[in-house]
């Protein structure tokens, strides 16, 4: 009768060991998560050295020339490049990696040669530069993104989401066939129970300015990523920021300037979340970059013919940390990067190394 009993007990044990292992790996609730940024034609120049006086001093370039210096300019660059980008600066370059000094030879750079935003969105989040691209015009992307790829991950599934002030953005990742939910241009919140901040937003997103029909003032596009975030906890987020690049475009260099300053404090604000949350903290990597580079000195409004960009990674377990020097890097490994991270391909010789 005992011999009975402890055959029993060994295997409920046994069933036990096996139930919770399983569970463990069906409900891998430690995946990590990711949160990509990009912040649309921010030239390398300003990220790493800050406002660049001599635009600063072309009375064509700018109306607030008393309020830039001020206010961003410093005698010593690296005190003048925390002014513009205090969080970048004070919390990803002593946690994280920065990639794209070129005066400290870290290269990062596309590999399309279009230069231009469509092709280079589409380099990011699919990890490979398409010739056919050849226009920012409205067409659903042929390509699959890392962010559709995640969406048909079962860990990941329904948990990705993408927040855009660029219009057209459904279609880069497109929305139709991936299944991500896309909020771009001036859509409203459509979430069960809006809160009061979604309900306002949606009330007077057009109310403000519209500077551009194509592209929503990037703090309507934060606030209602950094609600979705609140409410829905995805694991993947997308938040694609607009107002530098169009700012530069109209040659507005102190729109342009205080634009970034603003991604800044967004980005900032979003990590302080993630921090404070026990869903995010501590198993959550921010990727941030941008599309293309720009110009320099009189040319710096338009995209010129430079494939010179950036990055940074600020998350868990990173390795060397500052501005990683003597190193090659592009924006075709992004994408690759984050199937790393995520674990969803063991084809990772194209990732970042972190």
């Amino acid at each position: 009768m005992l011999e009975f009993y402890l055959k029993k007990i060994k295997y409920l044990i046994l069933f036990i060991a096996v139930f919770f292992l399983f569970n463990s790996c069906e409900n891998k609730d430690n995946s990590p998560n990711i949160f990509l940024i990009t912040l649309d034609g921010v030239r390398w120049q300003e990220v790493f050295y800050g406002i660049d006086t001599v635009l600063v001093n072309n009375p064509k370039l700018t109306s607030e020339k008393k309020y830039l210096l001020e206010n961003f300019d410093d005698s010593n660059s690296e005190s003048k490049r925390k002014k513009l980008m205090p969080f970048f600066w004070n919390e990803i370059f002593k946690k994280g990696k920065l990639y794209g000094d070129l005066n400290q030879n870290s290269y990062f750079s596309i590999t399309n040669n279009k230069i231009f935003s469509y092709p280079g969105y589409n380099e990011i989040l699919t990890g490979s530069a398409d010739s056919l691209i050849n226009s920012n015009s409205k067409v659903y992307n042929k390509n699959v993104t890392v962010l559709e790829k995640l969406n048909n991950n079962k860990f990941y599934k329904n948990k990705v989401a993408a927040f855009c002030s660029w219009d057209v953005f459904p279609f880069i990742i497109n929305d139709k066939r991936s299944g991500v939910p896309v909020n771009a241009g001036y859509m409203p919140a459509t979430s069960p129970n809006l809160s009061e901040i979604e309900k306002f937003i949606n009330s007077n997103q057009r109310r403000a300015p519209v500077i551009w029909e194509s592209v929503r003032l990037d703090v309507f596009t934060h606030n209602l990523a950094l609600e979705y975030v609140k409410k829905e906890k995805p694991k993947v987020l997308y938040l694609a920021y607009g107002e530098t690049d169009d700012f530069a475009h109209m040659g507005d260099y102190d729109q342009y300037i205080k634009a970034l300053h603003n991604n800044d404090k967004m980005i900032s604000e979003l990590w302080s979340f993630i921090q404070s949350h026990k869903f995010y903290k501590d198993n959550t990597f921010l990727i941030i970059t941008t599309d293309h580079g720009r110009g320099i000195e009189e040319k710096w409004s338009g995209h010129g013919n430079s494939k010179s960009t950036w990055a940074a990674i600020l998350g868990p377990n990173l390795n060397e940390k500052g501005i990683i020097k003597d190193s090659q890097n592009f924006t075709n490994q992004i994408a690759p990067t984050i199937e790393k991270i995520t674990g969803i391909s063991t084809n990772n010789h194209n990732s970042i190394k972190l």
